[in-house]
């Protein structure tokens, strides 16, 4: 498909892979750097790839699918299951799920359920850590940077986002950078490798967790990683939450250290990715988190 999919486009894969079921209201959820996604009668979300290569983009929406289908088959929670893949044209549909994303819920009263939102966060990383690596091999990557890069990289994107951090914790800061990463030595796992609040979707009524979104970075990694991301969103307590729902670790001192040092480094990524897109979200999450992540 050449040029930026349509209402139209939309309606004539529709007609093609759901022949026979009538497709009401299309509407645009958004388009950023990597996809453009409608919504169909409230149900159904359709995706058309921005790649422009027709064979990666082609690859990659195949790729994506398999991934979903197989996540899927073991979460615990739902997630965004494939209804049906149009390669050639870098489509993806798959029904919507109930909820809205953890920042969008309302903030009065959300504090007091972040606990038991890590918490069932947690269940996920149990079954997904538990899950044997060899059956995601050929589905996922491994990502398991060294922790003296994260730090490095960590440092430069602090460097573009220093002024946007509070006095009180600047010290707290440039002391973690003097200070030498934690050890390496982990067995790797399966997790989603971005389990930010943004892609958590809960009920505001009920406060419950209603999916989880965006798998394309899952892999096989540190298992601290997304337990890191639950600590710099959500704090230490909701990391203590979701740990208590983790099966003991060999070294649960090592994961937690770790999952810190994670949550340290990619609060920068936050604050940089706000400052670069005027997304304030992350940017006031980001210096919100600093309060435990670098207290003064």
């Amino acid at each position: 498909m050449s040029g930026r999919p349509s209402i139209a486009d939309v309606r004539d894969v529709l007609a093609v892979h759901l022949p026979g079921q009538p497709s009401g209201a299309v509407v645009e959820l958004g388009a950023g750097l990597e996809n453009v996604a409608y919504e169909v009668d409230g149900a159904l979300v359709v995706r058309f790839s921005r790649e422009p290569d027709p064979v990666r983009r082609a690859e990659l929406v195949g790729h994506e699918a398999r991934l979903l289908a197989a996540v899927a088959r073991v979460s615990p929670l739902p997630v965004p299951e494939p209804v049906f893949a149009a390669p050639e044209l870098g489509c993806l549909a798959y029904a919507k799920l109930p909820g809205v994303p953890l920042p969008e819920s309302p903030r009065p009263g959300r504090a007091e359920h972040d606990t038991s939102i890590a918490a069932t966060l947690g269940e996920l990383l149990a079954v997904l850590h538990a899950e044997p690596v060899e059956r995601w091999r050929g589905l996922v990557e491994v990502d398991d940077q060294p922790p003296a890069e994260w730090l490095r990289e960590a440092a430069e994107l602090h460097e573009a986002v220093a002024e946007h951090v509070p006095v009180a914790h600047r010290h707290a800061v440039e002391a973690f950078f003097d200070s030498p990463p934690p050890e390496r030595g982990h067995d790797l796992v399966f997790s989603h490798n971005d389990l930010g609040i943004e892609h958590v979707l809960v009920d505001p009524g009920g406060w419950t967790v209603t999916g989880v979104i965006d798998w394309s970075d899952a892999a096989l990694v540190d298992p601290a990683y997304d337990f890191g991301l639950l600590h710099r969103d959500l704090g230490p307590v909701a990391l203590r939450a979701a740990l208590e729902r983790y099966p003991a670790a060999a070294d649960i001192t090592s994961l937690v250290e770790r999952a810190v040092f994670y949550a340290r480094c990619s609060v920068f990524e936050d604050l940089a990715y706000g400052v670069d897109t005027g997304r304030v979200g992350y940017l006031d999450r980001g210096v919100g988190a600093m309060a435990w992540l670098f207290p003064g």
